[in-house]
């Protein structure tokens, strides 16, 4: 089967969009099928599409759908389309939803956020990732929190840089910050909060192995987004064994579950200052953090994604 995979990020994006396509691809080609990720793509020779975010995959959608109706179309709904654009851009959006046979969402949480006639088509699929290859080594100079994200809106990204400024004289912490600045206007800040908080760093956009080389000298990695659509560095971090502080948001409860014990309320800095340095000082609750993401493993095995991939195919009529 020729199957048309489309997504907003561009062939040399580290974006997650992209990191999920060419995982979707690599599985899809190996049940057999022929795949090909584009930016943009009416589908027109395909014999499926599957179409990363409602919103900027709109037009691929809306052309595929008009060409080849009775065709299989899969729309994963990312964190924007559930949160924002369904919202701001309500037609495009649910325009896209009406159209898909399917619809993916990342987290299990996603349900109660969409219009409830569209419930029927929603298929929860975990994302994976593989653990790291060695066990990890935690700095013993500092005590290393890293958050793994790109500087937009969405993230809340200076929200830890504006915690650890509260942390007593006494603390090690230190933030370190992997991701691009959205925009010269974000960049500005960052390089701001480094210039005057001794206690952020941040590295810009850095590939994949260097993440994963931070997460093993980090003692835990943090997610202060105010929206999400079930963030694939959350997957990779429980993977990896890494304990997970994470704004109290429906995408991170989605995956880490309503009694997960490191939450803090979305930008409220003094309350991540206070659970920051809880995790610092109090050994037996950063240890308690550790623990419960490590029960979480089993969801999010590269097995598991595949036998949901399987199951999605087998509804849709399609031999994997």
């Amino acid at each position: 089967m020729k199957i048309s995979l489309v997504t907003p990020a561009g062939k040399q994006s580290r974006a997650g969009n992209r990191t999920t396509a060419a995982r979707w691809a690599r599985i899809l080609r190996d049940f057999g099928h022929q795949v090909n990720i584009s930016m943009n793509d009416d589908g027109d020779d395909a014999d499926m599409m599957i179409a990363i975010h409602a919103w900027r995959s709109a037009k691929s959608i809306r052309a595929f759908s008009q060409h080849r109706p009775h065709r299989p179309l899969v729309v994963l709904l990312a964190g924007t389309d559930i949160y924002k654009f369904q919202h701001s851009h309500t037609k495009v959006t649910l325009d896209a939803m009406e159209r898909a046979t399917k619809l993916i969402g990342l987290h299990d949480l996603v349900e109660r956020a969409i219009p409830e006639k569209y419930h029927r088509k929603l298929t929860i699929i975990r994302q994976s990732s593989p653990p790291l290859p060695s066990p990890r080594r935690p700095s013993k100079r500092w005590f290393e929190i890293v958050v793994a994200g790109h500087l937009r809106e969405e993230k809340d990204p200076m929200r830890a840089a504006y915690a650890a400024r509260l942390l007593p004289s006494t603390s090690r912490l230190r933030i370190v910050h992997l991701g691009r600045a959205h925009d010269p206007g974000w960049e500005k800040t960052a390089v701001a909060e480094v210039q005057s908080n001794t206690r952020y760093i941040w590295r810009g956009e850095v590939a994949n192995w260097e993440v994963r080389k931070q997460f093993s000298r980090s003692h835990a990695m943090l997610i202060s987004s105010i929206m999400e659509g079930g963030a694939n560095i959350v997957s990779e971090a429980i993977v990896c064994g890494v304990p997970i502080i994470a704004s109290r948001i429906d995408g991170n409860v989605g995956m880490l579950g309503e009694d997960y014990p490191g939450y803090y309320p979305a930008e409220d800095e003094a309350a991540l200052a206070e659970i920051l340095q809880r995790s610092e000082t109090n050994s037996a609750f950063l240890k308690r953090l550790e623990h419960s993401c490590n029960k979480l493993k089993p969801l999010y095995t590269p097995a598991g994604e595949k036998e949901a991939w399987q199951s999605l195919l087998k509804d849709l009529g399609v031999q994997s």
